[in-house]
């Protein structure tokens, strides 16, 4: 054991860290001092693995350690990998070529609103999903949850049959019992049916309950999930008097106002997509917008703000009338005068932008706030530029809690004989006055669910159906703006499972035992769909390119029925103007009505002829959406009669504010058995595996809360590190756990406590979505259950007090991981004194490649590159946000593993990207400004990794790509200690499951997959590369710019990244790096590597209280900010 002088001091060393004065930009609370100790503190590459340090190894103990090290990393490296069975088909598909992809039009839905997909089928098997860039919810980009589904459908812990009372029964064994339950209830119309569905907007399913409404007129539907638009629903009703569906258009906005509402986190990537219209300052742009946030957690969007102030959830209803007083709104006056300069300068720079400004509430704020926006943007002459009002897309002008509340009424009163369950899962996410617990349900005589797993729901009910998930079956859906979405299927159901269509025609007299397809085809046969504007020539190209790449017309073998659906020629889909080819899909019980689907018949639908049902419904099926079904936009006018009613009283039940927010991650609990998604690091806090309750540090530090030992008061991640080798994984962090209570209730596990820099003092945010008792395997039993204590009048924030419980717990959070040492890592540049700005940095920007031990390094290395291709990468800081959109992609497309929480805490997360996440000021409470930056594979031209491989295991390519050789692979990791950017990972142990079959089914057959002992990292997406080169040796032609798409670039929402040809002098990669805000990551180091970023650009309000001028750099002097990347590995 190590003697006593020995030991580090943590207590002393967080008390001299804490008085003194920060750096500017800082991941972590130790670098916001610099402190001496913290310095020593990370010159090991694992500190806490060891209190006493023995340098002292003579020359033939390092020779014994490595021959064994060698001797063991070869043999880690010799895993057997598992016989797999090859069987050949009886019956090829047509067009279904083995190793050649295809793409399908589909949507996915979330709270009633679409992201148009394109998802990518090998041999009939999804495995991935790209945006559909034709598609107005998506125009080719996803989010993270879209990317996580795939692993949805592949769970194998998804339910997998009819049950009742948990025993496995058959379709026809519900069908007959339900029909005859129904008939009981006709005689009465109904009245003792409840339907309950989470949010719906799809057509055909409406239409279904109107005609249930037909014949069971007294059989009653009510929508509930947790995460909804009733305040918005209250909020018009308050100005408008009748509830609307607002519409923003954020490409036509310069200036924006955020009431608590997070526009990078909202799941509607169209949003992001036009917000970084205005906020790119590439090409032909030469100003960009300007975003306010007022809130109270940081959220993606408060962290891109240009200015931003954190409030108590209190008093926002108070500053939303004081800044619509300010904006000249009739009849609003306010109580709150702090930030008064503040609210003056910004109501000022919005007048100045009448119609080219808007302000959004968040969905957690009150009707209220809503109702204030609306008025705000009446006065501002925003609506009808950038604020749009159309119909409602749900059917019900109650709000969802209303509608709950009224089934539980109904419940409790004995009138409830049925009650179908549609989806959700409302056992577990209910409000705690509301819940639908096993004493409510149990008054119910029949109660039937349909879920995607047996989850807290279906073990109270009689009948549990699995649900089919969106890549199995047929539906409809709407888009932020209205339009309607196909989603169709590319794979037959992977058990004996049945969608939300198939269960409510059960209610019908006639044709209840009707397919999706065939419900969905009819509701679509009896509208008045519009006729393609495409010109036949796009059909046609569309074919042309699809068989000049061997991807003519192709039928999947899905369970589906006839429907023309996209398949690009890539790997990846190229860019909105990316052609497409006609692929059908069949369901085995109409085949013979489309079989001939063909890109001919598809170019006839598109020309300008007459055109059959027969014609639209393959368009639309192909195009993904139905042409012209956007919502029509209706006038209204805010009144400001709301603005005379008195306010509800707040009931004290403490002496903190806590606010409840949707977990980023797993949202509201209906992806907790995502292992993708749980091992995703928060954006912000970078926590997985787990919820915590945020505090600020002076709130933490008067409740003596994470204080002992390395609290994160000293390591910035928000918890505790180990003080000795005992209770240290390397990288694990403690948190101290405390008894929440909430609006008189408590939850009933204790919650870990986390500090979290511009949080309000004396407010907790908590996250929903943990604490689940019928996840699955992977999320079962993770975290606290932030359900217990919601109420019904208080969904999203309340009064309440934590009390420590005096003991601890272990959080996993890679904030801490990958320092790369507080150099010149991220910029930010400030737009009003842009030139002055780039000026500063010219010295660091120096080319330093001739400065190269090997001195014509840089001419023999082009002489090589010039006969082939010279791949590079930008990425723009200023329009990345952070979402992690990218990391998924990554990990869908490359087959990476899960890890778990015990090896997170190791640093041994497997992620090849990475988004670090830096804070910028000198106040730890109160930090200026968030930052994020996107971390790969740099692919460095002078590798340090490549010079110390023994086994030449990682190397170059002749296209100057750093490439791994995983068979040569021993698994020495010199790699990764000699690489600068710590983006190397390495399979300490067989994190990739051999056995479960529908991970099998699941992976990605152009990515190798990787075993135990060796080293993987970014590839820059080589199979993609590959793909687009055979195609271009096919046709004799050289590569085009845009035809490699890697799997990051894809799926980003806000174009933040861009993949080309370097040599290509007019491609749009070599133009970005001409761009006077490019630098490279490291520059001083000259490694060279190919992947650069663009600058951050913060446009200031000059006029603003917390406006800060900009530092006089000087050539050669202090860099704007010496942030570092975190200490470990993520």
């Amino acid at each position: 054991m190590p003697n006593q002088d020995s030991k580090n001091n943590f207590a002393l060393m967080r008390d001299k860290i804490l008085s003194q004065n920060g750096k500017e930009y800082w991941r972590s609370v130790d670098e916001f001092v610099d402190a001496p100790e913290f310095e020593e503190f990370v010159k090991r590459e694992f500190p806490v693995h060891s209190e006493d340090w023995e340098n002292a190894v003579s020359r033939r103990t390092f020779v014994k350690l490595m021959g064994g090290t060698l001797a063991l990393a070869g043999l880690s490296g010799c895993v057997i990998q598992p016989a797999e069975k090859i069987v050949p088909y009886v019956r090829a598909e047509q067009d279904l070529l083995p190793g050649k992809p295809l793409f399908f039009a589909t949507a996915v839905s979330l709270g009633g609103i679409a992201t148009g997909l394109l998802a990518k089928s090998f041999d009939g098997r999804p495995i991935k999903v790209e945006g559909n860039p034709d598609h107005p919810g998506s125009l080719g980009a996803t989010d993270s949850l879209a990317q996580a589904s795939v692993l949805d459908m592949y769970d194998p812990d998804r339910s997998q049959e009819v049950s009742f009372r948990g025993a496995p029964k058959t379709w026809q064994n519900f069908m007959g019992t339900l029909r005859a339950a129904i008939d009981e209830n006709r005689t009465d119309g109904g009245a003792g049916i409840r339907f309950l569905t989470q949010t719906v907007t799809s057509p055909t399913l409406i239409n279904q309950f109107k005609g249930i409404a037909t014949e069971l007129p007294n059989a009653r539907w009510h929508q509930y999930e947790p995460i909804n638009n009733d305040n918005a629903i209250a909020g018009a009703r308050m100005a408008f008097g009748s509830p609307v569906q607002t519409i923003y258009k954020y490409d036509l906005a310069d200036r924006i106002l955020t009431l608590d509402k997070d526009i990078f986190s909202d799941f509607n990537v169209r949003y992001m997509k036009d917000y970084a219209k205005k906020k790119n300052l590439r090409g032909e742009n030469k100003e960009i917008n300007r975003l306010y946030a007022i809130e109270t957690t940081m959220t993606l969007t408060g962290a891109k703000a240009d200015h931003r102030i954190a409030v108590k959830p209190s008093q926002m209803p108070e500053i939303a009338k004081a800044i619509a007083a300010a904006l000249g709104v009739g009849g609003a006056t306010s109580t709150y005068t702090e930030n008064a300069q503040w609210i003056a300068a910004m109501a000022k720079d919005l007048q100045a932008h009448r119609g080219k400004s808007v302000i959004v509430p968040g969905a957690n704020q009150s009707p209220v706030v809503h109702a204030l926006a609306h008025a705000m943007n009446g006065a501002l002459g925003n609506v009808g530029q950038t604020v749009v009002y159309a119909d409602p897309f749900t059917p019900s002008e109650k709000t969802q809690i209303e509608q709950l509340r009224e089934l539980v009424a109904d419940i409790d009163a004995g009138k409830v004989r049925m009650l179908v369950v549609l989806g959700g899962n409302p056992t577990y996410n209910t409000p705690a006055d509301l819940k639908l617990n096993a004493e409510r349900m149990n008054k119910i005589p029949l109660r039937v669910h349909l879920g995607s797993h047996f989850d807290e729901t279906a073990e109270l009910c009689h009948w549990h159906v699995s649900d089919k998930h969106y890549l199995e079956g047929w539906s409809d859906t709407r888009a932020y703006d209205g339009t309607v979405a196909i989603t169709q299927p590319l794979i037959q159901p992977l058990y004996d499972s049945h969608n939300i269509h198939e269960v409510v025609q059960l209610f019908f007299k006639e044709n209840f035992d009707q397919k999706d397809y065939d419900i969905v085809r009819a509701y679509w046969q009896t509208q008045n769909i519009a006729a393609s504007t495409a010109p036949a020539a796009t059909a046609t190209a569309a074919a042309a390119t699809a068989a000049s790449n061997g991807h003519g017309p192709a039928t999947g073998n899905t369970n589906s029925n006839t429907a023309t659906a996209p398949a690009a020629s890539n790997s990846a889909p190229a860019p909105a103007n990316a052609a497409t080819t006609a692929a059908s899909a069949a369901n085995t019980s109409t085949s013979n009505t489309a079989a001939n689907s063909t890109p001919q018949r598809a170019a006839a639908a598109a020309s300008g002829g007459t055109q059959t049902f027969e014609d639209k419904w393959r368009r639309i099926v192909h195009d993904g959406f139905v042409p012209n079904t956007a919502a029509t936009p209706k006038t209204v006018t805010a009144g400001a009669g709301f603005l005379a009613q008195p306010s509800a009283p707040v009931a004290n039940n403490g002496p903190l504010e806590i606010s409840i927010c949707p977990d980023p991650c797993v949202y509201d609990g209906r992806f907790a058995n995502n292992g993708w998604l749980q091992e995703l690091p928060n954006p912000l806090t970078k926590i997985t595996w787990d919820n915590v309750a945020l505090v600020s540090p002076a709130t933490a530090h008067r409740l003596g809360l994470n204080q002992a030992g390395d609290s994160d008061q000293l390591s910035g991640a928000g918890g505790e590190r180990p003080t000795s080798f005992i209770n240290s994984k390397g990288s694990n962090m403690y948190s101290d756990l405390v008894t929440l209570n909430y609006q008189g209730g408590t939850i009933s596990k204790s919650v870990p406590v986390w500090i979290s820099p511009g949080q309000p003092d004396d407010v907790v945010t908590i996250y929903a979505g943990y604490g689940r008792t019928r996840a699955g395997r992977v999320g079962t039993g993770l975290g606290y259950n932030a359900y217990d204590v919601m109420r019904s009048d208080a969904m999203n924030f309340g009064t309440g007090d934590i009390k420590g419980t005096g003991t601890q717990t272990t959080i996993a959070s890679t904030q801490i991981h990958f320092n790369m040492e507080g150099r010149d890592i991220v910029r930010v540049l400030d737009f009003n004194n842009l030139e002055h700005e780039i000026e500063s940095y010219e010295k660091k920007n120096e080319d330093l490649y001739d400065h190269s031990m090997y001195a014509t390094a840089a001419e023999d290395y082009q002489k090589s590159y010039d006969k082939y291709h010279r791949w590079g990468m930008s990425i723009d800081l200023n329009s990345c946000v952070g979402c992690n959109a990218c990391v998924l992609a990554c990990q869908s497309e490359n087959n990476i593993p899960v890890v778990g929480k015990e090896q997170v805490e190791r640093s041994r997360e497997m992620h090849w990207m990475r988004i670090d996440t830096y804070f910028t000021g000198n106040d730890l409470n109160h930090p200026e400004g968030t930052h994020f930056q996107p971390v790969l594979c740099q692919q460095c031209e002078q590798a340090p990794c490549e010079v110390v491989c023994p086994v030449t295991a990682t190397v170059h390519s002749a296209e100057g790509l750093n490439d791994m050789v995983y068979n040569r692979c021993v698994g020495t990791r010199y790699c990764s200690n000699n690489c600068p950017y710590k983006v190397r990972r390495f399979n300490f142990m067989l994190y990739q499951d051999w056995d479960t079959p529908q991970y099998k089914l699941m992976r990605n057959p152009e990515v190798s997959i990787r075993s135990r002992g060796v080293m993987e990292k970014c590839t820059y997406c080589t199979q993609r590369i590959s793909a687009a080169r055979i195609e271009a040796e096919k046709d004799g032609r050289a590569i085009a710019d845009g035809e490699v798409v890697t799997a990051c670039q894809a799926v980003c929402p806000t174009d933040a990244i861009v993949f080309g040809d370097m040599n290509d002098k007019g491609s749009q990669v070599a133009q970005m790096k001409k761009d006077p805000r490019d630098y490279k990551l490291l520059n001083d180091l000259n490694t060279q590597p190919r992947t650069t970023y663009l600058s951050e650009l913060k446009n200031q309000n000059p006029e603003m209280p917390d406006y800060k001028a900009p530092k006089a750099h000087g050539n050669g002097g202090e860099s704007h900010g010496e942030p570092k990347p975190a200490t470990d590995g993520h």
